[in-house]
């Protein structure tokens, strides 16, 4: 079995809000452990965090989990979800949920490669991807 990449997020205490808001986007199965379930809680306010959470629907899978809060994540611009496919119909409406509350930062468009490509950054202030491939023409 070839190595698969799984994209992992780390959130400040709202991973299963994240989590749970792109699986109402994307679909598949979502399954998440909070510190409480997995015995980690060291305080209180860690029993309902998220120690680990995986979302997968066919080829999408990533992983996600909330910092200690001891050691809270920064987010950058270094860490990118790239969605791809042939169903124009359906990236295009994920995009657009994706992009509910957040921010468009190239709207979907048809790209010097042939593609129709777009990016924009989600509520949760993380980027995405999103390429639409071009139907070859025959």
């Amino acid at each position: 079995m070839e190595p698969i990449l799984n994209p992992y997020l780390t959130f400040n205490g709202n991973a299963a809000e994240a989590m749970r808001y792109y699986h109402s986007v994307l679909g598949g199965e979502l399954k998440m452990q909070t510190f409480g379930e997995a015995k980690m809680a060291r305080s209180p306010q860690e029993e309902k965090l998220i120690v680990h959470a995986t979302l997968k629907n066919g080829a999408i899978s990533f992983m996600a989990s909330d910092a200690n809060p001891s050691r809270r994540a920064t987010f950058g611009d270094n860490v990118s979800m790239s969605v791809s496919g042939e169903d124009s119909r359906k990236l295009t409406e994920v995009f657009n949920r994706l992009a509910e509350g957040g921010k468009v930062d190239m709207p979907l468009a048809k790209q010097f490669w042939g593609d129709t490509f777009g990016m924009l950054t989600d509520k949760f202030g993380i980027h995405w991807m999103v390429n639409i491939a071009a139907r070859p023409q025959g």
